[in-house]
């Protein structure tokens, strides 16, 4: 019998979003192919240096503990580089002992067509047409933004936040939203208010990590002093009455939320540089340019906020 895989949590990651590839990046788009090709064998044992979903992927790998037989969580390294060149890549993942073993080269082809076959709930990348691609096929996909953010390493605990509409449910209310009436959107969330909303582009994702989540928790019941390494949070541009529908949609979910912002057009770095998440996913770009200076920030380029843009 096969590996498992359809029964792990798998997180699929570009090497464009694990390691900082600028410099690589700047000489194949400066020199094309070949040289980069010949450069990427020169460095091929200078170790890369930590991209911005690092510290995420760094995480949820050591959720897995030391037991081989209870690993839950799985990373998958989807990369458009051919073997050769992506050696580089996996001799860094080495190096910062990741326990990473599974890769796709697909020698500049499109990576997000394989992340079924991995039985991925999210594919990260810092290639914006990548993920705009694997969007619009309805695949959970992400693109990475530059930080300034420099990790703890000796805090194993993942924080972890999102955005509410647009990424865990899907974008109806904004629609109604964009139609330029906040009095129309009130109204129509507190006539909603117990109606938990349709998924969005990160449900399954959300998910994993709520099933994580509920593991440490167990283990906090058994063990009065045990530390939980997970902290979710949601942060929302929402605010009273259009709180309720979010409560009752994470109710619905069985989903228990460590701290929730609901922040009415206050900008959410405000709060998230006290949180300190090492990862948020909005669906707005204007957002994800404020908190990507003080977090790891995704974009999910979903809905009508992403009509024509992106």
């Amino acid at each position: 019998m096969g590996y498992q895989i359809q029964e792990k949590f798998v997180v699929a990651v570009a090497s464009s979003a694990l390691f900082d590839l600028s410099e690589s990046d700047s000489v194949f788009q400066k020199s094309g192919e070949d040289e980069y090709r010949t450069y990427q064998r020169r460095n091929e044992n200078v170790v890369l240096g930590k991209g911005v979903a690092f510290p995420l992927i760094k995480r949820l790998l050591n959720m897995n503990g030391t037991d081989s037989d209870d690993r839950q969580v799985e990373v998958v390294l989807l990369s458009r580089n051919d073997p050769d060149t992506g050696l580089r890549v996996f001799k860094s993942i080495e190096h910062y002992e990741l326990p990473i073993s599974r890769a796709v080269f697909v020698t500049g082809n499109d990576p997000f067509n394989y992340m079924d076959a991995f039985n991925a709930s999210l594919f990260l990348s810092g290639n914006k047409e990548d993920v705009k691609q694997a969007v619009a096929l309805g695949l959970p996909a992400g693109c990475v933004y530059p930080t300034d953010f420099v990790d703890d390493d000796a805090d194993d605990e993942l924080r972890i936040a999102f955005d509410f509409d647009g990424i865990i449910a899907d974008d109806s209310s904004e629609s109604v939203y964009e139609q330029g009436a906040i009095e129309l959107f009130h109204q129509h969330e507190r006539l909603k208010a117990g109606e938990p909303m349709p998924e969005g582009p990160l449900l399954r994702f959300f998910l994993e990590i709520s099933k994580l989540q509920k593991r440490e928790l167990a283990k906090k019941a058994e063990k009065a002093d045990y530390r939980t390494k997970i902290r979710v949070a949601i942060a929302t541009a929402r605010n009273a009455p259009a709180h309720e529908r979010v409560i009752s949609t994470l109710r619905k979910l069985d989903i228990r939320i460590d701290e929730a912002f609901f922040l009415g057009g206050i900008d959410k770095e405000r709060v998230l540089k006290i949180f300190k998440p090492h990862i948020f996913f909005d669906d707005q770009v204007g957002h994800i340019e404020g908190v990507a200076r003080i977090a790891p920030s995704v974009h999910v380029p979903f809905g009508v906020r992403n009509a024509g843009e992106f």
